[in-house]
């Protein structure tokens, strides 16, 4: 009757390592999706800032230069429904 019972916990602590290995797949491809995602936000958001403030001779200091020079009056003048309150799509 021993042999059974270590056999079932042999099988008990497999399947926690495979139920383990599975939620950190999981969790890997959510954050690998997250992060592609990102990144094409953040290109888009680049092309924008480049097309519609020709910034795209400018350099990182410069365009981060320009963009202080505009922060507050656009905060300050943002419709409400582009403010932080809203979700992003």
């Amino acid at each position: 009757m021993p042999n059974q019972y270590e056999k079932l916990v042999e099988q008990q602590a497999r399947l926690k390592q495979k139920i383990e290995r599975e939620n950190f797949k999981l969790w890997q491809s959510k954050y690998y999706e997250n992060r592609q995602a990102r990144s094409r936000r953040l290109i888009q958001k680049g092309a924008l800032l480049e097309k519609y403030f020709q910034a795209d001779n400018l350099s990182v200091e410069q365009t981060e230069e320009l963009l202080k020079i505009f922060a507050n009056y656009v905060n300050a003048h943002k419709p409400n429904k582009l403010k932080n309150d809203q979700p992003s799509n």
